[in-house]
């Protein structure tokens, strides 16, 4: 069965500091790899959010590009919000033309 291509925005509470903050996104890295193969990684930082969620202005951004098979993205998601640090994540089929 052919993998679907898709791509993650992970956003992560800074309080957690710069070893929890990588840490979280490793965990994150090392789900994906397991479960499919990673593309592309772009760390963007430490933004300003929009609005303010769980009293954190800031957030440290994510995008990940991975193929996976079509049932894993729920799985990802479901780790996500269960994990303690993950202000929000996303995760979106990319349609390509090659």
């Amino acid at each position: 069965m052919a993998n679907n291509k898709y791509e993650t925005i992970l956003i992560v509470n800074p309080n957690l500091g710069e070893e929890g903050v990588a840490a979280v996104v490793e965990k994150f890295r090392a789900l994906i790899a397991a479960n499919g193969t990673i593309e592309k990684e772009e760390d963007w930082g430490k933004r300003t959010l929009a609005y303010e969620i769980d009293d954190c202005r800031e957030g440290c951004y994510t995008l990940i590009h991975f193929e996976a098979p079509a049932d894993f993205p729920a799985e990802l998601e479901r780790v996500y919000n269960i994990t303690e640090g993950v202000l929000r994540s996303i995760v979106v089929a990319r349609n390509e033309k090659e």
